[in-house]
């Protein structure tokens, strides 16, 4: 799709949507397309559709209804415009696995024992946040910007610690991933140990590598995340229909 410049793909979905809904080509009450469907008129992909629905529920332009879809709302957006939705997640993490894949080759070739030392030592606590289910993965982000101090590079530390900043400051992108954690995702050890292991070892392409592969990976169970979220609700929705059968069964 063709997008005004400055505009983000998912942006400029949602413009478009919300143009239909004023003028009338969607009607509070009606449904929006399915996702098959808006990825083939747009012309983008699922991440950035899924993006902009959920864009639009922050807006609250739609709502998810339990097993039947998307619907409109309002004919008018609430206090927040597209524009106030900032950066969404999966942008974000694109960026981190590009920015902190070098990060972790550079720490592999500066990286001193006590960089390690640390790196063990916020792994150990990683594992202790993920055993009584924490919401705030401090361990996580701690580890992250472990990496970065590793490389003595404070230009590098100001950036890696900007990204992560960037997940409390955009409301989409708390959006998409309050979703994946209520889906039960957490940090993941092994591919932690693997970049640790990678950056001890003095090996910068494995260490890249294993960033991407890690980063690469939480794209695609945010993406889970956000698809099983649709699926949670058509489960609850069938449910609540088996169980109305069976009370109507219960009548006769």
């Amino acid at each position: 799709m063709t997008r005004p410049a400055g505009r983000k793909l998912y942006q400029a979905i949602i413009d478009a949507l919300q143009a239909d809904i004023v003028s009338g080509r969607f009607a509070p009450g009606d449904r929006l397309p399915t996702e098959r469907e808006l990825v083939d008129r747009f012309c983008v992909s699922r991440l950035t559709v899924r993006e902009a629905v959920i864009g639009m529920e922050i807006l609250g332009l739609v709502e998810a209804r339990r097993g039947s879809g998307v619907y409109v709302t309002a004919h008018a957006p609430g206090l927040l415009q597209p524009s106030d939705l900032d950066i969404g997640a999966f942008e974000l993490i694109e960026a981190r696995r590009l920015v902190e894949g070098e990060c972790a080759a550079l720490a592999a070739l500066t990286r001193s024992e006590a960089d390690v030392a640390a790196l063990r030592d916020i792994l150990e606590r990683m594992i202790a946040e993920n055993a009584i289910e924490s919401p705030d993965e401090y361990a996580d982000r701690e580890f992250h910007r472990q990496i970065a101090r590793a490389t003595a590079n404070d230009a590098m530390v100001l950036t890696i610690e900007t990204l992560w900043d960037v997940r409390h400051r955009s409301p989409l992108c708390m959006a998409v991933l309050d979703r994946a954690r209520r889906a039960g995702e957490k940090p993941r050890i092994e591919d932690h140990r693997a970049i640790l292991d990678a950056i001890a070892a003095g090996d910068p392409d494995e260490a890249r590598h294993a960033m991407r592969r890690h980063l690469g990976r939480v794209i695609e169970h945010l993406l889970e995340a956000t698809q099983n979220d649709a699926l949670e609700r058509a489960r609850a929705e069938a449910a609540q229909l088996r169980d109305r059968a069976n009370r109507f069964s219960a009548i006769r």
